[in-house]
């Protein structure tokens, strides 16, 4: 009776899987800060990929972690770099099994950290960044990525990731613009995971967190800037703002319940503080509810596994 009335279903083919790729590891290299999360060899990457369209997943999230970085991020560039080489392993890979989408920002290859290149002064230079941002684009694209997350909140990036697109032939190639993405605590773990080197903070270019009617105003304008898909970054925290995108957005919304929702959920569970299977099942369905169409998750993978017996 209860799944006869329910007003928000989760499918397996709205959800979306982040992974991390280690350029010359081995073998999977356990995160501490997320239990069950690793960063993936490319021969383990392949199987997550197979098992996740085996499931019905409706898309993988790629992560690049590279050996060596520098000021520039040049590996996000270098055809032969990690993140590159990983996107078309992974389209090889998963067939028409679902997308596979890249990451496209620079803090996994700079050597300080941020998501754009510094100026003389040591601030983020925000139409520099644009640069490398349009060289990113063509190279992912050029590798095969079938969905671009323009992740790094420098301003103008959408139209600029378009524009390089479309003057490079690739003007099928979506873009998923992270619209309102907040400056946040629960950002921590991913920092692990992608081996960051942050040097200083972040709040120069990401959102308030206080600020609700700037996140819908930042959704409207990558929309207009040729968004296929925005998004809301963290979901839980931010279940608000993402209503308010879902209502204005013409495009589809999506939400990321980050590394440190993640984390939290992990660590009450192995606690015995809560119930981990009705947490997990509970959490993504309010980011469903909240408006999101489609939502990244660590356990992308397994609730699918458990939607095929046990439907939220």
């Amino acid at each position: 009776m209860r799944r006869l009335v329910a007003e928000t279903r989760v499918h397996a083919s709205q959800l979306i899987l982040p992974m991390f790729v280690r350029e010359g590891s081995t073998e999977p290299m356990p995160i501490s800060s997320m239990p069950g999360v690793v960063q993936h060899s490319l021969d383990s990457m392949r199987r997550a990929i197979a098992e996740a369209a085996e499931l019905g997943v409706g898309g993988v999230m790629l992560f690049g972690v590279p050996e060596r970085k520098d000021a520039q991020g040049s590996g996000a560039t270098d055809p032969n770099g990690i993140l590159n080489v990983a996107t078309r392993a992974a389209v090889a890979e998963a067939g028409d099994g679902l997308v596979v989408q890249t990451d496209l920002c620079l803090d996994e290859f700079t050597d300080h950290g941020h998501c754009g290149v510094l100026d003389a002064r040591g601030r983020v230079d925000n139409d520099a960044s644009l640069e490398r941002y349009r060289d990113m684009a063509v190279a992912q694209a050029e590798s095969g990525s079938q969905l671009l997350g323009l992740s790094g909140m420098m301003d103008g990036q959408v139209a600029a990731v378009r524009e390089a697109l479309d003057s490079a032939e690739f003007s099928e190639t979506p873009i998923l613009g992270y619209a309102a993405k907040y400056a946040s605590a629960f950002y921590g773990p991913f920092r692990e995971a992608v081996q960051s080197t942050l040097q200083g903070d972040r709040r120069s270019y990401q959102l308030e967190p206080g600020n609700r009617r700037e996140g819908a105003r930042e959704v409207l304008l990558d929309v207009n800037e040729g968004a296929d898909i925005v998004m809301v970054k963290p979901a839980m925290s931010y279940l608000d703002v993402l209503a308010d995108a879902a209502a204005v957005s013409p495009v589809p919304v999506w939400a990321y319940q980050v590394s440190g929702e993640y984390a939290m959920i992990e660590a009450a569970a192995a606690n015995g503080w809560i119930d981990r299977e009705r947490a997990v099942s509970e959490s993504v369905t309010s980011i469903v509810r909240a408006g999101a169409d489609a939502v990244l998750t660590y356990y992308a993978s397994e609730l699918a596994r458990s939607l095929k017996t046990q439907p939220l």
